[in-house]
């Protein structure tokens, strides 16, 4: 999936070419244009190297130099601190924390239902598929009066936010008619360069 280029990768990441967590990641390192190798892995047949690394046994990991990081949040942090430009977090303490906690009830509220549906062996699927479309229907007013998620430039939030409603298809989720301005935001993230670049064949393929 990486570009051809002649710059040397300087990281590498480890990736589930399925998984949201690992898909945010990706539109990090897109969004900053780091040259970056990308391996994906089966998530039943992880690496042992792989696993010895990352405890937690979770999607992705990233390997910088003698620097390992798993936890997509901890990854998405980094590199927008290690490579600044264009910036991806506000700059003032109270817009970074305004987004710091967004992405936390994004976590909590969105990641955590996924991740049981993903699964597809989740006996009350039903209840958390309206649980996901209803938490994610009340964020619409909220894109009704800025192009991004709470701001006017795009930042980490996007990034976590986009992978979720990529997937709403293939979870068996529809929005409704009063999410039209969500749906305007979800065309306008992936029709920008770094979401293109940041899927993986299979992610394609879920909009196919």
């Amino acid at each position: 999936m990486a570009t051809i280029t002649n710059r040397r990768p300087v990281m590498t990441l480890y990736s589930v070419p399925t998984d949201a967590h690992s898909h945010r990641a990706r539109m990090v390192l897109a969004e900053k244009d780091i040259v970056v190798d990308i391996v994906d892995i089966d998530p039943d047949n992880k690496p042992e190297d792989l696993l010895a690394v990352n405890p937690y046994d979770d999607n992705p990991t990233l390997v910088d130099r003698e620097l390992m990081l798993y936890d997509s949040r901890i990854i998405m942090e980094y590199l927008d601190e290690r490579f600044p430009h264009p910036p991806l977090l506000p700059v003032d303490p109270v817009s970074r924390a305004r987004c710091r906690l967004a992405l936390y009830r994004i976590e909590h509220d969105w990641y955590s239902l996924v991740d049981q549906l993903k699964t597809g062996q989740a006996v009350n699927a039903d209840q958390l598929r309206k649980e996901l479309r209803e938490s994610i229907t009340l964020v619409a007013p909220i894109l009704e009066r800025t192009p991004y998620f709470l701001y006017d430039e795009f930042t980490i939030v996007d990034c976590s936010i986009a992978p979720i409603l990529w997937r709403l298809p293939v979870l068996g989720i529809d929005l409704p008619n009063q999410a039209k301005a969500l749906m305007k935001y979800a065309d306008r993230i992936f029709a920008r360069p770094c979401f293109q670049a940041s899927l993986s064949e299979a992610e394609r393929q879920m909009r196919r």
